[in-house]
């Protein structure tokens, strides 16, 4: 017996094959499948534990017999990527350590336990073009979540919900074109709880959904990715994948309380639920809100929008003692934080926006919000 550790340090072709975890590319693999001949992280070692009958897992600092590190040697990360991932599609959602659990595990599943991405047949739940079923949505008014039956179409280039199982006509009709969705599981208090969002009347509308099998979940999301997909390969011929993936679905910049003023800045300041979607900075009464009570368009410095730590001198009525100025051509927008840490951690989400030059078609998004009664 020896420490594989020790053994690994000998091999350079060993750790060059296997310098990240296999499932979430963490950098600390300090854990090794038996069975499946990967090394993961502390955290995805804990997933594969839920699939026993597929995965036994060891850490790398105890004691391993030669035998035990052949079987690495022989498969080990790169050969289980072209095994296990071989046919994952470009819209399929690859979870890194910063996701939540669901995703993490669902991946984790799908690849070595389902084997998802050996059998293209067993992609059909989210690669059809089609998918209905139920899902528990958040009433708008009350708060209860209740079932409804939805349906995501590419043919018809939309999701919808219906109130009722016999209803002709939805109650929301939410194009692919402006359809997000994004996994907030402390946000919703349910593990598989996601946030859909789309565009109405250019406002956003929320929804939030959950469903109590994670697979089906997990499968709606990349449905929807799929959709979105092949929307945007429609919408730009010449694109290739690398370029369309990272505008399937988006988490949010960055979300939490701060306390705003009005426009004319004599207002008492109030706490607000803020929420930083792209160049949209939306804020709400509740974090869980059907829609924003109104949205800021945040442009580039070009375009004469800039970030300022603290309020102007003559600024009064606030709680909270770390303020921020967002200045835009038409009028400043002051906010206050509870911490130094929260003033900071938004400062630096307005400032990765403004630094960014506009898009042509984010002109037209400005005009808009320009002409908002």
């Amino acid at each position: 017996n020896f420490q594989l550790r020790n053994w690994n340090q000998k091999d350079d072709h060993f750790q060059v094959t296997n310098c990240g975890c296999q499932d979430c590319l963490s950098f600390k693999p300090d854990w090794a499948s038996l069975t499946l001949g990967v090394f993961v992280c502390q955290a995805c070692s804990l997933l594969h534990r839920s699939i026993p009958h597929i995965s036994r897992v060891k850490s790398v600092q105890d004691t391993w017999d030669a035998s035990e590190v052949e079987l690495m040697a022989a498969m080990g990360n790169s050969a289980a990527k072209a095994k296990y991932e071989q046919k994952v599609p470009a819209f399929y959602y690859r979870p890194t350590h910063t996701d939540c659990k669901l995703l993490r595990e669902q991946w984790i599943r799908a690849k070595y336990e389902r084997n998802e991405f050996e059998f293209i047949e067993k992609q059909e739940p989210y690669s059809a073009g089609y998918r209905e079923g139920f899902l528990w949505k958040r009433g708008r008014d009350n708060g209860q979540f209740l079932s409804r039956k939805f349906v995501l179409s590419e043919r018809e280039g939309a999701l919808k919900y219906f109130n009722k199982q016999d209803a002709r006509d939805p109650k929301a009709i939410m194009k692919i074109e402006t359809l997000n969705a994004t996994f907030q599981p402390a946000k919703i208090g349910n593990p598989c709880g996601l946030q859909i969002t789309y565009l109405k009347d250019n406002s956003t509308r929320n929804i939030f959904v959950y469903h109590s099998d994670a697979k089906e979940m997990v499968d709606w999301f990349n449905a929807i990715r799929a959709a979105r997909f092949h929307y945007l390969q429609v919408a730009f011929p010449g694109a290739s994948d690398e370029e369309l993936v990272p505008k399937l679905t988006r988490s949010f910049m960055k979300e939490g309380f701060m306390e705003k003023t009005g426009p004319k800045h004599t207002e008492g300041f109030k706490k607000r639920w803020f929420t930083m979607d792209d160049r949209r900075l939306m804020y709400f009464k509740d974090p869980l809100d059907a829609y924003a009570r109104g949205e800021v368009f945040i442009g580039s410095k070009e375009n004469s929008y800039t970030v300022l730590a603290g309020l102007p001198p003559s600024t009064q009525g606030y709680h909270w003692n770390h303020g921020i100025t967002i200045v835009t051509p038409d009028r400043k927008f002051l906010f206050a934080c509870e911490t130094e840490a929260e003033q900071q951690d938004w400062i630096a989400a307005f400032q990765r926006v403004i630094n960014r030059p506009m898009r042509p078609q984010e002109y037209a998004v400005e005009a808009h919000f320009k002409h908002k009664p």
